[in-house]
């Protein structure tokens, strides 16, 4: 049976998506041209927003309790501490918790939700060619099969063969030279309620602490020269440098798991979309990983593309929602690239300017208490809104295109829950029957009707979590889905 939508790519995005699309009743197929799945991976962090996220998929179960409690970075010069944020809940009413666990574990746990809803990705089989027309995209695998599909979305990371298929450019620039990245068990006293990170005139040096009683260990080394060093070579190297960068706070490299090199380079996507082939998380936007927003913003497109691609498939809205996908994301892309790339030159500078605007200005600076929140609320992403885009609007907050938290809700027979809960692949309208009625009307039996516990005003909440509109939806939908 020819799939409506082939996801091309089985890592976090790409099995987001599928789940996604799968709780909004749109057949897909999954192909991946690695032989397996990942067992080690850069991204170990999952912010708040990430977490709601895998909620609504309902694949957050277990991760929580799998997951490291880190959540303070302290800074070092030597042996002295010269900062210490610490992060938490910025007060942003969400249940879902930020955690330090392996991108690994979320694929796993993805893929567990992937087959509950009767999907499972095929490994081995690569994209080698993509012919699109008017009603859809035919495919062709390096088995020589051909699949039949409407709509081919590359989820297929930074050398995605979707986008150069599709002819899309991938502009960009070159941020920093080579990083070490390690994970090691260590000898060492370090806390691990946290991450420790060491200044250095050599190049910045971090431990985070990872489940397994294991540590990420991530150093700036210019003057590491090899072209292609094997993993032992990388691990030599960080046991080398350990020690000194951290005057011995470091401890001792004992026995590693794994080891990487890369340097950061930020690239954006001309465009999200060329006719029928649409592009999510890494293969759109590539940046550094400091502040651990790539699967955060992956996996965050891949909701927003989910709903509005089942929408279409379904006959229920018009093509030109596609549009909105573009308009709603990218600039949050350009964004992510913007502070990710400052953050690695503030982390990188060697020069004598660069160091003292780091040390002696923003050190300080960010030990105040008000600088940790908003630190917190940034890299979170639960600010942010579509409210400026053409789904938004204007008036009292929360605005059409705002994020509604999580808020608590009774159903219509009286039970307890929460908002996002009854979302996974739904619409939920929050009000009176006959505005539910309305929205069922326009979509079907993919919508909720709840009643929120505390004062609200009748809304229209769109699978994402973001506010549609207020009061009667009617006209909403006959603009937003024409």
């Amino acid at each position: 049976m020819e799939p409506d939508v082939l996801v091309v790519g089985a890592g976090p995005v790409g099995l987001a998506l599928a789940c996604a699309l799968l709780q909004h009743g749109v057949s897909v197929q999954v192909v991946d041209k690695a032989q397996g799945p990942a067992t080690t991976s850069r991204a170990n962090f999952v912010h708040a927003r990430g977490s709601e996220v895998l909620d609504r998929l309902d694949a957050l179960s277990g991760l929580p309790e799998e997951s490291v409690r880190a959540m303070a970075i302290t800074t070092y010069a030597g042996d002295r501490p010269m900062m210490r944020i610490r992060f938490g809940d910025p007060g942003l009413d969400t249940a879902a918790p930020p955690m330090v666990i392996s991108q690994a574990r979320v694929e796993a746990r993805l893929r567990e939700r992937l087959a509950e809803l009767g999907g499972r990705p095929e490994w081995g089989s690569a994209l080698v060619a993509a012919d699109q027309d008017a009603d859809g995209v035919t495919a062709v695998l390096g088995d020589g099969r051909t699949v039949r599909t409407r709509w081919l979305i590359g989820c297929d990371g930074t050398s995605s063969t979707v986008r150069k298929l599709a002819g899309i450019g991938f502009p960009g620039v070159k941020v920093s030279e080579r990083f070490l990245l390690v994970d090691a068990h260590l000898d060492t006293t370090l806390d691990r309620s946290g991450t420790s990170g060491w200044v250095h005139p050599e190049g910045m040096l971090g431990a985070m602490p990872m489940p397994g009683d294991q540590w990420r260990l991530l150093a700036y080394d210019p003057q590491f020269r090899d072209d292609k060093p094997s993993e032992e070579q990388i691990v030599e190297r960080m046991r080398r440098i350990l020690p000194g960068r951290t005057s011995n706070l470091g401890g001792r490299l004992l026995e590693a798991s794994w080891a990487s090199l890369f340097s950061v380079h930020r690239r954006l996507a001309d465009t999200y979309r060329r006719g029928r082939i649409l592009l999510a998380g890494d293969a759109a936007h590539v940046h550094a990983p400091f502040g651990g927003q790539g699967m955060l913003t992956g996996i965050g497109d891949a909701e927003n593309l989910a709903w509005k691609l089942a929408l279409i498939v379904h006959g229920l809205a018009g093509e030109q929602l596609l549009a909105t996908y573009q308009t709603e994301r990218r600039p949050l892309a350009t964004q992510v690239l913007r502070g990710s790339t400052a953050t690695t030159k503030i982390n990188i500078a060697s020069g004598p300017v660069g160091r003292f605007l780091r040390d002696h200005v923003l050190v300080p600076v960010f030990n105040i208490g008000r600088l940790q929140r908003w630190a917190t609320y940034t890299t979170s992403q639960l600010w942010v809104s579509y409210r400026r885009g053409p789904l938004g609007g204007r008036g009292p907050r929360p605005r059409p295109g705002d994020r509604i938290p999580d808020v608590a809700c009774e159903r219509a027979d009286g039970t307890r829950t929460r908002l996002h809960a009854e979302l996974r692949g739904r619409w939920a309208v929050l009000g009176d029957r006959d505005l539910f009625e309305a929205a069922r009307r326009r979509l079907g039996d993919r919508v909720v009707h709840l009643r929120p516990t505390g004062p609200l005003p009748a809304m229209l909440v769109r699978p994402d979590a973001h506010l549609a509109c207020k009061g009667d939806p009617t006209r909403w939908l006959d603009g937003a889905l024409a």
